[in-house]
């Protein structure tokens, strides 16, 4: 098998994997990152959100061919130390989790909206379309503008 040489949540790792391996497999099984869930299989629920060089994608869908040499951030690397990140406090602080098995993934979609735009419009948020089975859109819209005022 090939090995892959990519960036997760900053430390450089290598990854003897399948070419056609979901990018979600090598983070579970592989890598022990549990962050991200197997929610669909079919990049139709999102739960599995990471971001890849900064752009949010489902990795159920993105084989680990794609992403060699790329840099990965699973939810478990997005706080800064014991700082969270903006998205992530404004999560706690507008009480959106229940279940929480769809939150690592609305959140770091969440992170890359705001990373493109610092005022983001309904329309905006509805565009991230991750699933949430427990209905708590309202407050994830909640904490998405909250996020977007205490980002820099």
């Amino acid at each position: 098998m090939p090995i892959y040489n990519l960036t997760v949540n900053n430390p450089p790792v290598s990854v003897d994997a399948p070419a056609n391996l979901a990018l979600l497999w090598v983070l579970r099984d592989r890598l022990g990152i549990t962050g991200p869930k197997y929610g669909c299989g079919l990049d139709v629920c999102k739960a599995c959100t990471c971001l890849v060089n900064g752009k949010a994608v489902s990795t159920c869908a993105v084989k680990i061919s794609e992403v060699a040499n790329k840099k990965v951030t699973t939810i478990e690397g997005l706080a800064n130390g014991s700082t969270l990140h903006p998205v992530q406090q404004a999560w706690l602080d507008r009480d959106v989790p229940q279940c929480g098995f769809c939150q690592p993934g609305q959140i770091m979609a969440a992170v890359d909206l705001l990373s493109r735009t610092k005022t983001p419009t309904d329309a905006d948020i509805d565009a991230i379309e991750n699933m949430c089975r427990c209905g708590t859109y309202g407050r994830i819209r909640e904490a998405i503008r909250a996020a977007a005022a205490m980002m820099p």
